[in-house]
């Protein structure tokens, strides 16, 4: 039996975030010349805070130390390095992410990441900030929505959804502001880092939060004035998965992590413990 190791390094923005970062991949990739795939009994995750951290930590890491591997689960509170040291296999896997997302990332930057399946889906939710009701909204109210490509796509899709806006036919899941072609309350689409959303909602009338973030706030689903679908395309477009680098779906021990991952007992806590803010896919 091998000792379960969980190590939370709160990776930040800035120099002291990637001295974080550094400490705790010391053990693999990038600071040796060893891959951590090379490793068939321990197992490295860079995850989320909340929910993917939380999930593994609580429900996955004891099954797997149950089967005699030793887990870490390393945590990021970005959107950026999670993929990067999966990329250059300072760790195994990562969670934290939609398959959108990782296209979007493989393409903008020239990694090759794969998805291993689908986990579960968190439903985004548009929060009210200075203003409480979409009734009478105020022409000219600011919205804001996350920076990157797919998820403020995600974001505009839902202000559509709600008859703010209107996008170009076609736009989908590419959409940006470029593509709102009628906006008859003048609405402000204020742009900001995902993770930071939240945090600018006193000073905005009302932001779009990835549910994540939205958990991390203390942001309840059933609070939201609009929320996507669960049984919509988005499920399946925004469905959170498990990542590796391309060329590794298959190993022993992912397969063992995934089997993990979508097992009854985290079903059970994802229903127990996020309150629709987070639903399985399986």
């Amino acid at each position: 039996m091998f000792k379960n190791v969980k190590t939370k390094a709160l990776v930040a923005l800035g120099a002291s975030a990637a001295l974080a970062g550094a400490l705790a991949l010391s053990a693999c990739g990038s600071a040796s010349s060893e891959s951590c795939y090379d490793d068939e009994t321990t197992i490295r995750i860079a995850a989320s805070p909340t929910p993917h951290a939380q999930i593994l930590n609580d429900v996955v890491v004891p099954q797997l130390e149950e089967q005699g591997y030793t887990v870490e689960v390393i945590e990021f509170e970005d959107y950026v390095q999670p993929n990067t040291v999966v990329e250059q296999e300072e760790v195994d896997a990562n969670y934290f992410q939609h398959i959108n997302y990782l296209d979007s990332f493989n393409a903008e930057n020239g990694t090759n990441l794969a998805s291993v399946g689908y986990v579960h889906y968190e439903p985004f939710g548009l929060y009210a900030g200075k203003s409480k009701s979409l009734d009478n909204i105020q022409e000219g109210a600011i919205i804001a929505v996350p920076d990157d490509s797919t998820n403020e796509a995600r974001a505009l899709l839902l202000l559509e959804q709600e008859g703010l806006i209107t996008l170009a036919e076609g736009a989908g899941v590419t959409a940006t502001v470029a593509d709102i072609v009628d906006n008859p309350l003048n609405l402000q689409i204020q742009e900001v880092e995902a993770a930071q959303v939240p945090h600018v909602l006193a000073d905005v009338d009302f932001g779009v939060i990835n549910g994540n973030y939205a958990l991390q706030a203390g942001l309840n689903v059933a609070d939201a004035l609009a929320v996507e679908s669960t049984t919509g395309a988005a499920a399946q477009q925004y469905g959170n998965i498990l990542a590796v680098k391309a060329g590794h779906e298959n190993d022993p021990k992912i397969q063992d992590l995934y089997a993990a991952l979508t097992s009854p007992e985290v079903a059970e806590y994802i229903q127990d413990n996020y309150n629709g803010a987070v639903v399985a896919l399986f």
